[in-house]
Order: structure tokens, then C-alpha cells, then sequence
């Protein structure tokens, strides 16, 4: 996506995990993989490494492990101030293609907007 972040981060998939995260506040993997079209084992991967180096803290909500960046470490605290400066730069393509799905429920009876 960004050969920039791929290169600080290490890898593709660790640098979509973080904007992911830091655009929506938390993920889980089969929604992170779903938005990437990456296999999940991949992406769950990478969410058991960053949780083990502290970035990220996960909860069960239901049958589900969601993540989110860990509060209490300042790594990760530095690290979101700079995603969200990434963000801010990216295309309106990128942008629209991978940082706009609707996360809130849509009121009955309201029409589609067509593109």
C-alpha cells in the first residue's frame, strides 16, 4: 500500500494492521483481513506479535478477540500520533478504498446515497 510505512514497519501487513487500528480505534482479524483482502492466519499473526511487543491489547467481545493500541504504553501512544499524521496524508483514493466503511448502523428508512 504505502512502500514508506511497509519499510518502518517492517512488512505490509503490520503497517495495515496499524492504520487499521488507528482509523477505526480497534479490529478484529477477520475484518482487518476482509478490508486488505489478506488471508486472516496472516493477519492474526501479526495482531499475536504486536500484542506480544505491548503495542496492542486485545478483549473478547463474545466469540471475538478485537484489539486496540495499548493506553498505557508510550511507544504506542507516539506511535498513533504518527498513523494519524500518515493518514491524514494518504491519497483520496487509498483513503476512500480502505478508511471509509460505515461502522455505524444505518437509521430505518433512510435511502442509500448512490455513488
Amino acid at each position: 500500500m504505502i512502500p514508506a510505512l511497509e519499510a518502518v514497519f517492517g512488512n505490509r501487513t503490520a503497517a495495515n494492521v496499524l492504520l487499521f487500528i488507528e482509523n477505526y480505534e480497534s479490529g478484529y482479524a477477520s475484518q482487518i483481513a476482509d478490508v486488505y483482502d489478506m488471508p486472516v492466519s496472516v493477519v492474526q499473526d501479526q495482531l499475536k506479535k504486536l500484542e506480544s511487543a505491548g503495542v496492542l491489547v486485545s478483549r473478547t467481545v463474545g466469540r471475538t478477540r478485537v484489539f486496540e493500541f495499548n493506553p498505557r504504553n508510550p511507544t504506542a501512544r507516539n506511535l498513533r500520533q504518527f498513523l494519524a499524521a500518515e493518514l491524514k496524508g494518504l491519497p483520496d483514493s487509498i483513503t476512500k478504498k480502505y478508511f471509509r466503511e460505515r461502522q455505524r448502523p444505518r437509521r430505518s428508512g433512510k435511502p442509500l446515497e448512490q455513488a
